[in-house]
Formats: structure tokens, C-alpha cells, sequence
């Protein structure tokens, strides 16, 4: 949620400043802003800023009207917490001091400029504080607050007022902040919410940004902040502090060369990076099983043979599209590796009684590795004396990685689009691994039984391509869904979980009410919402349950209610009156999951291009949820 740019340089920054942003839109687009040190490049003037609650492609239409240039610099793209998105809500936020003309058109120069992914808790308490000493607020957000409190603590020396200022703060946050008496400077700190240094080239200019991808083209070379960490940066330095206020030196926080290549965040032929990331399946599976040549605990780490044998169960915390991953690596735990499984949703978890058992494998799923949620879980189990903990992740060097004992990292690559889709099959693919992997340490996998399995795995990627050439049959079928207001999914077993997966993606990116169901519930209750305008999707795999399916199909005929049914090839299901059908390729087995879900992307994908919506950015919702 929210991104965050910053910049200490002898050059323009602006232009940086806002095509970083243009790359952390993802994270948030209810507004935008960026603010420069005039007297950073010599010139007159102090703090200057330009914001908008537009895109941030209008924001740059705004600098380049009226200029605004600077050599040190921040700029934030915002998912609004506290406070509408509205101007005086956007960042960068300015203190003006004490006794100043509060709001957005005061004429009192700005003092201090900052900028803020997170949520402070307390910021109610430090708000009255400061009122008390004359502070004015010009917006309703917590992150006006830090601004003022950095104002009122500030004696001279800008990396100590900031120091001074985050001790009194409760919550979650990253933060970049500016003073108008040090215009060649840069703090930055983090807790709770993801910050990285950028090194520029020779150590000239030093960058701050929410992801590497910000600083693509600018710098490879990263330093990922850990929690607490306050970093100082001037011209031609930088330095960092831990949380205990005592200094860092390179080899506590190593210089990392990075690849975040610009061309992740170029849309090429596709016309959303929804639909450009769908098509990316294939690779982004072959990528996350490549060198995969047979099951072996090392694929998951150091010392995971040792936990693998001694452990009695499993419990995976995650949320979102990675809890219905979770939800359906259960199935494969349970029947294949033969080991108790429970998933919970990551912050109903951490606020709960539960019983703690030592034995027990935490496993965390998370695209970014840095969900606040999911990591507070984390914490929370790890406090709780469990000390075998394993992530599925997308990003090798996220604090969900950092923090967990063992980890399988998934190769998706950059996924922009806020509705996850090869993130999830990734997932899926690294889940599975899971479940053999502990299918073989407990004794449940045969040698035959891997190798079909990893036969299974290695087909992948081409029963996937298949699978995308149905796109122009789903298209059919969207521009029905495209007139309906709500949707009914229905899966059973293995395949509950993708529609529960698929009735998410209709409804973020849609906005069409849908839920999802175990087939064999539909006549406890959910019938009683079924005719014709409620369209019902059917993920009807050739398993075990499909002719307890195949009633469930016609209790919702006989009611009037129109199926969309995702057949096997083998299912003998075939089209009629009130029932379309189409047909995968081949039937995947245990696998089927990640083949199945796909058709629901792309009925998601081309309902919500029917209707117009902003596919990539909808509203109400960003990437990497990084607040609670």
C-alpha cells in the first residue's frame, strides 16, 4: 500500500522522482504527489510541491506546466487510510511550524515535507499533543501528525528530530522526510512497512523507494532496511542506524545488486498488465520449477529434512488469493502427504486464543513477502514457541523470507495487476513441491509416485498454453456476465478453493457481487438466491465428486438458474438449454487446480473489460497490503 520515491542528487530529480511513481502505482492511485528542495540545485526558494488526485501520469502534465525542479526530493503515490482522496489528504505532507496558517493554501513556507506508507495507531493522541502547541492540521491523515512531530522535535540536525520522532510513534510505517534548512538531505525509516536504499552510480546519489522496481534503470545496487532501521542520506553519503540507535556498517546491511528490469512494468501487446500477467503463466511455472530435477527437502532450504521428520502437522496462514491457496494445499496435505492440515486467515488468527504446538510446520503464503497481516501472524505463532516456520513467496529478499526458517521462493516475476492470478498459480506450483516434499519425509511417496508426479509438474506449462486458447469461448461468456449484478461459483473438494479464487477476481475487478460455495451447500440456503439473472459457475473437474456435482447442476436447472460449466474433457457434460459448457483439454488430476482457475482469470478479466472498469487499479484497492 502506498509508494514511496525519494532522492538525494547534484541533478534534477524530478523526472526520476515521477517515473519511479509511475511504477509503484500498483500500490495505490487514490492520489499523488512530489515535493523538491528548491535550493537543492542552487536556485531560491525552499520546499515546493505538486500534488493530485489524478493519476500520476496527470501529475507530471502538472510539473512540466509549472515547473518544479530539484536535486533532493520526495514523492508518494497514496491508498488512502485516513482521510479521503482528496488534495489536502494527498502527499507529500508540510509542516509549517507552530501558530501557521493551517491548510493547503497557506502562504507560510514549509518547514518540513514528508511522506508515509502505514498507519499510525496513536496518531490521535499526538495530534491532540500538537494542537496544544499551536500545530494546525490541513487534512484528516495520521501522516500530518509525523510531519508536525518531526517540526516540533527538530533542534538543528534533521536525522535526530526523525530518530526523536518514530520512538513516539505506534504502528506501522516507512517514511521519508525533507527540511528546509538541510536541502541536500534525505532520512528515511521503517517499521511494520517495506523501505530499500538505492546506491547510485559511484555513491553520487543515493534513492529511497518502496520496491527496487521504482529505481529501475536508476540503480541495481539496493540495501533492504530491516525493522527500526533509520537511514541518513546526504550527497555522496549515507548512513544507517539500527533500532537500538547504534550504526550499521556494510556487512549488517549489505549492498545487493538487484535486477528489477524496467520491461516487468511494460505492457507490450496486452492491453492491461491483468491480461499480459494471465498470459505469463506458462514461464512464470516453468520458472518456478526450473532445476527442480527431484523431491528433496533441500529445495526448501537448510536443515528442512530435520524439521520435515520431526514435525506432526501443518498450519498455513495467508490472506486474500494466497489463503485460498493455502486452502487448497490442504487437500494435497491431507491426501497425499497424509498430514493434518489447517488454514487460517492471517489476522483472525494473530487475535485469537489458540493452542500452540511445538511440531507444527507454519507455513506463510504471501506474493510480497511484506503483507502486514500475514507477518504479524508470523510473529505472533513464532512468540507462541513455534519455531518451524516455511513461507511460499514471491520476492527472495521480503521480511517474510527473512523471518522464516525455510523457504521456497516462487518465480513469478513482477506482478503489477492488482487482482493476482500467476502469483496464485506460482503458489500452487510451490505448495505442491510442499506436499511431496513432506509426502516423502513421512514416508507416502514412492519413487514411482514422484516421478509421475514430477512428470505431472514438468507438463505444465504446455497444458497451460492450452488452457489460454479457450479465451475466445470465456469471452462469450463474459459478455453475459457483463449484463448480470451477481454471480454464484460451485466447486467441490480440491476445486471449492478455486471458486472461491474465482468468485474474488469477478468481484474485485468487476464489481459484481459473486459468491462462492461447496456445490453440496447450495441446498442449504444459497438455492433460494438462484434464477435466471443469478448466472451460476460450475468448476466440474472428472473426479470423484462429479456425479454429486452433476446433481447439484440440476437442482439449479430445475430452479431456472443458467449454468457456465468448466468440463474435463472426459465429463460426457454437454451444452443445452440454460447450460454452456466449456471443456478443458485434458483432465490434470491433482493438478487441476491450477489449470482450472485459469478460464475464471480470464472470465474476470474480459467481464470487467466489458463493462469498463480499470482493470489494473480498481477502485478501493492497491498491491502489497502493507497496513492492517
Amino acid at each position: 500500500m502506498c509508494g514511496i520515491v525519494g532522492a538525494v542528487s547534484s541533478r534534477n530529480i524530478v523526472p526520476i522522482l515521477v517515473q519511479g511513481l509511475q511504477r509503484l502505482e500498483y500500490r495505490g492511485y487514490d492520489s499523488c504527489g512530489v515535493a523538491v528542495h528548491g535550493a537543492s540545485l542552487g536556485a531560491g526558494g525552499g520546499l515546493q510541491r505538486a500534488r493530485s488526485t489524478a493519476r500520476v501520469a496527470e501529475l507530471l502534465e502538472q510539473v512540466q506546466a509549472a515547473p518544479i525542479v530539484g536535486a533532493t526530493g520526495i514523492a508518494h503515490t497514496r491508498w488512502a487510510t485516513h482521510g479521503a482522496p482528496l488534495e489536502c489528504n494527498a502527499h507529500p505532507h508540510f509542516s509549517h511550524g507552530p501558530g501557521a496558517q493551517a491548510s493547503a493554501g497557506g502562504t507560510a513556507p514549509g518547514r518540513v515535507a514528508l511522506v508515509h506508507n502505514g498507519i499510525i495507531e496513536n496518531y490521535e493522541a499526538l495530534r491532540t499533543a500538537l494542537q496544544a502547541q499551536g500545530y494546525g492540521f490541513a487534512s484528516q491523515t495520521d501522516t500530518e501528525v509525523i510531519a508536525h512531530l518531526v517540526d516540533s522535535l527538530y533542534a538543528g540536525d534533521l536525522f535526530q528530530a526523525v530518530q526523536a520522532a518514530v520512538a513516539q510513534l505506534h504502528g506501522a510505517f516507512a517514511i521519508a522526510v525533507m527540511h528546509q534548512n538541510e536541502p541536500h538531505r534525505v532520512v528515511g525509516a521503517r517499521a511494520g512497512s517495506p523501505l530499500i536504499l538505492g546506491v547510485g552510480q559511484g555513491g553520487a546519489e543515493h534513492f529511497l523507494a518502496s520496491d527496487a522496481m521504482a529505481l529501475a534503470g536508476v540503480t541495481d545496487q539496493i540495501v533492504y532496511l530491516q525493522e527500526g532501521d533509520v537511514v541518513d542520506l546526504q550527497l555522496g553519503r549515507y548512513a544507517l542506524v539500527g533500532a537500538d540507535g547504534q550504526p550499521l556498517d556494510a556487512e549488517q546491511r549489505p549492498v545487493r545488486t538487484v535486477q528489477a528490469h524496467s520491461g516487468a512494468a511494460e505492457l507490450g501487446p496486452y492491453r492491461h498488465y491483468m491480461q499480459k500477467e494471465i498470459f505469463e503463466q506458462p514461464r512464470a511455472i516453468a520458472d518456478t520449477l526450473e532445476g527442480v530435477q527431484g523431491i528433496v527437502p533441500a529445495l526448501f532450504g537448510d536443515g528442512a529434512a530435520q524439521v520435515f521428520e520431526q514435525i506432526d502437522s501443518v498450519l498455513i496462514l495467508a490472506c486474500g488469493t494466497s489463503y485460498y491457496s493455502g486452502c487448497t494445499a490442504k487437500y494435497w496435505l491431507e491426501s497425499i502427504a497424509k498430514i493434518p492440515t489447517q488454514v487460517e486467515v492471517a489476522s483472525e488468527y494473530r487475535y485469537r486464543e489458540s493452542v500452540p504446538n511445538p511440531r507444527q510446520l507454519i507455513v506463510t503464503i504471501s506474493q510480497s513477502g511484506e503483507t502486514a497481516d500475514t507477518l504479524a501472524a508470523l510473529r505472533h505463532a513464532q512468540s507462541l514457541g513455534h519455531a518451524h516456520t516455511l513461507t511460499i513467496c514471491n520476492v527472495a529478499t521480503s521480511a517474510m523470507v527473512r523471518e522464516c526458517a525455510l523457504a521456497y521462493i516462487t518465480r513469478a516475476g513482477v506482478e503489477i495487476g492488482v487482482a493476482s492470478t500467476k502469483a496464485f498459480t506460482t503458489q500452487l506450483a510451490g505448495l505442491f513441491l510442499l506436499t511431496l516434499a513432506l509426502a516423502q519425509a513421512k514416508g507416502h511417496l514412492s519413487a514411482a509416485q514422484e516421478a509421475a508426479h514430477l512428470q505431472a509438474m514438468r507438463h505444465l506449462p504446455v497444458a497451460l498454453q492450452a488452457v489460454l486458447a479457450l479465451e475466445p469461448q470465456i469471452i462469450g461468456w463474459a459478455e453475459d456476465f457483463a449484463r448480470m449484478q451477481n454471480a454464484l461459483f460451485l466447486g467441490r473438494g480440491l476445486h471449492y478453493p478455486i471458486a472461491l479464487e474465482g468468485a474474488l477476481k469477478l468481484k474485485e475487478i468487476s464489481y459484481i457481487h459473486a459468491e462462492a460455495y461447496p456445490a453440496g451447500e447450495l441446498k442449504h440456503g444459497p438455492l433460494a438466491l438462484v434464477t435466471s439473472a443469478m448466472p451460476v459457475v460450475t468448476v466440474a473437474p472428472n473426479d470423484a465428486l462429479l456425479e454429486k456435482l452433476k446433481s447439484n447442476m440440476q437442482e439449479v436447472r430445475a430452479r431456472g438458474g443458467v449454468l457456465y460449466v468448466l468440463a474435463d474433457a472426459d465429463t460426457r457434460i454437454e451444452s443445452s438449454e440454460g447450460l454452456h459448457v466449456i471443456r478443458m483439454p485434458e483432465h490434470y488430476g491433482a493438478l487441476s487446480p491450477i489449470l482450472h482457475v485459469v478460464p475464471l482469470q480470464l472470465l474476470a478479466y474480459h467481464t470487467a473489460c466489458a463493462l469498463g472498469t480499470d482493470v489494473d487499479k480498481p477502485r478501493n484497492l492497491a498491491k502489497s497490503v502493507t497496513v492492517e
